[in-house]
């Protein structure tokens, strides 16, 4: 017990918006040095990224075991941002708003959102963007800074959506010959060509499911749902309902959808699975069967592992 809530402290000490060398961590856990690199290594196995910078450490806030348990109890970036931006057209006096705003900016990395200069550029890059779609023309997205290619370049593309709140625009990229999502705020100018579109036919709208997952392509899912599968589903993802039918048997309910992505889906099923029967899309049975092969691997691990200790 004294060693998991070690490790528990060294990830909150991790998690503290702040970089610690190991000399320090390992003093504030009252252990030594060599010990501690042994609960780093623990840490990485069970699914942590550290973030070595220098001499000090620090936990990726988008480790795979973060991921995983904000999906069920934490906000996304997109929602994050959203609920930040609504707390700021309310009162400045109300200093419950103000410090819901300071613990985003601090765990979201929302400096983006309160940089005067950077706000008004997006906010101008939006205006450019929405009158290129007016026009029908072809934007540059000028310096562009992509994380996922760790690229700064100027991106030619047809912009034809908005959403998020504005924050997020739909464009069909010229050089990739794809559709993509653009942040503006990435952007550091926005110009509008003399070029109109070209592509407009491949223009294809993102898509949203009940279960809030969005993507152009979409996948039907159906199965059989159990009395409790049933009341849950409804509660807890209230458009679902349009897509439930009863059926000849009182106690099923016929639950067909289209989704965008079987993680939402996947964690319903997989948490309920002894009061639901899939039905249709085997793409998704053979994920279903996948994920709870996979857990049970894990666990006969586990007991081999333990059984070898002992």
């Amino acid at each position: 017990m004294n060693k998991y809530g070690r490790e528990l402290d060294l990830i909150l000490l991790l998690t503290d918006n702040k970089d610690y060398t190991t000399l320090e961590l390992a003093q504030r856990l009252g252990i030594t040095r060599r010990n501690l690199y042994y609960y780093l290594e623990y840490l990485r196995e069970s699914g942590f990224t550290l973030i070595k910078n220098g001499t000090t450490y620090r936990l990726d806030r988008h480790s795979p075991f973060f991921k995983k348990l904000h999906e069920s109890i934490a906000f996304s970036d997109d929602e994050a941002t959203y609920l930040y931006r609504l707390l700021e057209n309310g009162q400045k006096k109300d200093y419950q708003a103000q410090s819901i705003k300071a613990k985003l900016e601090r765990y979201f990395n929302l400096e983006a959102l309160t940089d005067v200069g950077q706000r008004k550029r997006t906010e101008q890059n939006a205006v450019m963007l929405k009158e290129a779609m007016r026009q029908r023309k072809i934007a540059c997205l000028k310096a562009y800074s992509s994380p996922h290619s760790k690229t700064v370049s100027d991106r030619l593309v047809e912009p034809f959506l908005f959403f998020n709140d504005d924050m997020d625009v739909r464009c069909y990229e010229i050089n990739s010959h794809s559709n993509k999502t653009f942040k503006p705020s990435r952007a550091a100018s926005v110009e509008i060509t003399d070029v109109e579109w070209l592509n407009e036919a491949q223009h294809k709208k993102i898509y949203t499911d009940i279960f809030m997952f969005s993507g152009e392509e979409r996948h039907r899912v159906s199965m059989l749902l159990g009395r409790l599968s049933h009341n849950l589903l409804l509660e807890e993802h209230p458009l679902a309902e349009p897509f439930v039918q009863p059926t000849d048997n009182p106690e099923q309910w016929l639950f067909d959808t289209e989704v965008v992505s079987f993680l939402g889906i996947g964690r319903f099923v997989l948490g309920l699975y002894d009061d639901i029967q899939l039905l249709g899309n085997e793409a998704f049975v053979a994920y279903v069967e996948e994920k709870v092969k996979g857990l049970v691997d894990r666990q006969v691990n586990r007991l081999v592992c333990r059984q070898v200790d002992e």
